[in-house]
């Protein structure tokens, strides 16, 4: 079907077009591409049985990454279509229809003010404004990027870690699950770069929510080459700093190296849950699940500099800490930031930033139907998380439900 072109209707906000004609481009066509998929019996079944094992649910992995692939590829037909030089703010959304999901992709055209029949050259996930931080940190943008997986810690996962969740302190299995699917969609991320030629995938945005009973972590970047980090096309670096984070670091001799993270699953333990609970009763201190919570975000620290010693980082900066409690005593913590190394002869090419790159755009458009939408997301979440709990609190309380009647038959054999 033939593309309408509106040769006058942008995404691009007026700080976006400032920073543009600065870069010596103009603004140019709002693309959008999209992609309806049916989720079907058949994949269902076939992912609702991968989730009895636990780890990524390859099913639904490979669903998600053709659909959002494909609408994409639409984006950037549209893109030569219409005759850009680049593609910038290209983003992702989901959109439920029942039982159909329309994968959708959105990002604005720029065009080349020197050369206006210029081929397309670039898309990135960065808007105009990110992208002038971008090039003017000396990074040459190459192509959007993203990387998925989605995962279960599953019904095994959940019967194995509730043995293990009787006893205080890190559940290793659940670490384990946890740390290897989340580091799965970092390497697909790198994958993706060396394929575009490129020896930095920066600005990655992290996001991590539920889907189809599964949880799906997804990162989105910019595949990029810098000239000082020619040693690195064979394992790209990483960064999910800022776009003006970046300009700053670059401004003072640092460079990304690599985007790091550590994790650790920890369970509380039956018999200190009961302690803390009767603790808690009386007020103050609850001195065993304080212990438990400084432990367990040590563990994720640790790791987190494990890393970053690898690669001989000078610091970690714009480090993050997120904690998901999995139900049943089990909280997972997760550290997340961007390894930096000192560069000899590395500076952004002005001195300064201008304002226009670091204002944020105001919200002047104020849905408020959509409340219940964001509402009618933070149950799915919710609903999400109660799945994976289902395994280790059904176990731990059927083995409360066993030692009771072994206890109440033992006692009554002596009496």
């Amino acid at each position: 079907m033939p593309v309408q072109e509106h040769s006058k209707v942008t995404g691009l906000s007026g700080n976006e077009i400032f920073c543009l004609k600065r870069l010596n481009y103009a603004p140019g066509q709002l693309c959008v591409g999209n992609n309806v998929v049916s989720l079907g019996a058949v994949g269902g079944i076939k992912s609702g049985l991968s989730t009895l094992a636990g780890g990524e649910i390859e099913q639904i992995t490979r669903l998600i990454y053709d659909g959002r692939k494909k609408a994409f590829d639409r984006i950037l037909q549209e893109a030569h279509q219409f005759g850009g030089s680049g593609l910038t703010g290209v983003s992702f959304d989901l959109i439920n229809h029942g039982s159909n999901l329309e994968f959708l992709a959105i990002g604005s055209t720029v065009k080349s003010k020197a050369n206006p029949a210029e081929p397309l050259g670039f898309s990135t996930s960065a808007d105009a404004q990110q992208l002038y931080c971008q090039l003017d940190s000396g990074f040459k943008p190459h192509s959007f990027v993203f990387g998925n997986v989605a995962y279960s810690i599953g019904v095994g996962g959940n019967i194995g870690g509730a043995f293990r969740g009787l006893k205080r302190g890190e559940v290793a299995q659940f670490t384990e699950i946890f740390d290897r699917t989340r580091h799965l969609a970092l390497s697909r991320l790198k994958d993706e770069a060396m394929k575009a030629g490129a020896n930095a995938v920066i600005g990655i945005q992290t996001s991590i929510m539920p889907f189809l009973g599964a949880q799906e972590m997804l990162m989105i970047g910019t595949a990029s080459s810098h000239p000082a980090l020619s040693q690195y096309f064979d394992d790209p670096v990483t960064s999910d700093m800022t776009n003006e984070e970046l300009w700053n670091m670059v401004n003072i001799g640092y460079l990304p190296i690599g985007l790091v993270m550590g994790v650790s699953v920890y369970s509380l333990g039956l018999a200190s849950g009961i302690g803390s609970f009767l603790q808690s009763l009386a007020g103050g201190q609850v001195q065993g699940l304080t212990e438990f919570l400084y432990e367990a975000r040590e563990k994720a620290f640790e790791r987190l500099q494990l890393q970053a010693q690898k690669y001989n980082a000078d610091e970690i900066v714009g480090v993050k800490t997120r904690v998901y409690d999995l139900g049943g005593g089990l909280v997972e913590f997760m550290v997340i930031g961007t390894a930096v190394k000192k560069v000899d002869g590395v500076t952004t090419l002005s001195e300064t930033l201008p304002v226009q790159a670091t204002i944020q755009d105001r919200e002047t458009f104020v849905d408020g139907t959509q409340d219940e939408a964001v509402a009618g997301l933070n149950q799915s979440k919710a609903a999400s998380a109660t799945a994976l709990q289902r395994g280790p609190i059904a176990f731990i309380l059927v083995f409360i439900y066993i030692v009771f009647y072994i206890l109440l038959a033992f006692t009554k054999h002596h009496h």
